[in-house]
Order: C-alpha cells, then structure tokens, then sequence
C-alpha cells in the first residue's frame, strides 16, 4: 500500500483529499502546517507528498526545500497561485508537479497514480539481473556468478566502464552507435575519439570474464534480450 503525506491547512480541500485517496487504496497522513508537515515526515515513511504552498509558520516551499535536503520522495505541490513564476520556483526546487487550485480531482488521482508508477519502475531498476551478472544501480556494485563455484564474484569497474555497462544494460535488444554511447556516458560536449568507446567495451569483457556484449559490425554495440 503507498503512503501519501497530504500538508494542506484547508480542513475542507484536506478532508475532500483524504476520502478520496483512502477510496483508491492509498494509506493517509494529514498535517496542517508547514512545521506539522516537516514533523509527521521525519516520524514516518512516505511514497508521495502532496503539499499546499500559501500555509501558516512555514510555507510549502519552505518545506519542500527542507524534504530535498534528505529525500526525493516524489511531491505535488497544491496552491491557488497560478502564476508562471510560482511555478517554475516550484520546478526549480525540484517538485514533481504542480497543480493549481481549483483542481479536477480526479486528473490529480491520475497524476498521483502516474507519478507512482514510475517511481516504482525506477526502484525496480535498482538491482538488474541479466544471465549470470547482477548489477546493484544504487551501490554501484557489479556481480558475476562463477557457475563452477556457485557464488557471486565482485567485478571492480571504473565509474566510465560502470556507466556504459548500465546503458547497454537498459536498452537490451537495441544496438547502440559508438556515438550514442559517448552522449550517454560522457555527454554531448564531448569531442574526443569514438574509439574511446571500444577500449571500455574491450575493458568490461575482460574483467566480467564473460563475453555479454556483442558488437555490430558497422554499427555499434548491443546486449541481446534474454529469451
């Protein structure tokens, strides 16, 4: 079950917004201020934030610049201040939507709902499996399994190698240019050689001991989709 923390000092757009999560299945805390809001956050664990900004003691953009100093728990920002500068301030503070009052309820269900889906593709991401490599995203740790031992073997590789690894990783079955792979890992201010590309890819077969990557000739390079 997600957990949503609502701060709104509304009572009535706060209890409007209760019922209907609580009908979609969602488990709710309400906090009627910013300093409430802060409080209930650190005391608790929550997949989703929506939060008012014109609120008492401190206001949604204060809070919302306190949640990003520890936390990227995603947050829809809620305020009758419709004016483009309110919004990009928002934006720039790294909310993940913006939604002026009045609101249509449910488009703010859909967007919740939206929002949750894709945080929940990008933890499933965390760890990648594929054959006999596991790749942990969040700790930048890459594991092979040495079938003849039974067990994991960790494989050191740069943060370049890792990066590449990764990209080739998430788009299975599709091949990948030299060029492609160079905007990706390194960015598309880079202007050095190509080649660059096919020492890391020579690099990471070594060290993985296993060959996972194959290289289109004339193209670029894929991994293959599992079958």
């Amino acid at each position: 079950m997600y957990r949503i923390l609502v701060v709104e000092d509304e009572d009535d757009i706060q209890k409007i917004l209760e019922n209907y999560l609580i009908d979609q299945g969602y488990a709710v805390t309400l906090a009627y201020d910013g300093v409430d809001g802060i409080t209930k956050f650190h005391n608790g664990e929550f997949d989703l934030v929506l939060l008012d900004v014109m609120m008492p003691k401190i206001d949604g953009f204060g809070v919302c610049e306190l949640i990003r100093r520890e936390s990227n728990v995603p947050i829809i920002m809620l305020t009758a201040l419709d004016e483009e500068a309110y919004q990009i301030k928002g934006f720039d503070m790294n909310a993940d939507d913006y939604v002026t009052k009045p609101f249509s309820i449910p488009i703010l269900l859909r967007k919740i709902a939206a929002i949750l889906r894709r945080t929940q593709r990008e933890d499933e991401l965390q760890v990648i499996s594929y054959k006999t490599l596991s790749v942990d995203v969040k700790g930048h740790h890459v594991y092979i399994c040495k079938a003849e031992k039974g067990e994991q073997i960790e494989v050191e590789l740069t943060q370049k190698e890792f990066e590449m690894l990764y990209v080739l990783l998430i788009n299975k079955g599709i091949v990948l240019t030299r060029q492609k792979l160079l905007n990706m890992v390194w960015g598309e201010d880079y202007y050095g050689e190509e080649r660059i590309v096919d020492t890391h890819i020579k690099n990471i077969r070594k060290k993985l001991g296993v060959n996972l990557i194959s290289t289109i000739r004339g193209v670029g390079y894929r991994i293959d989709k599992e079958n």
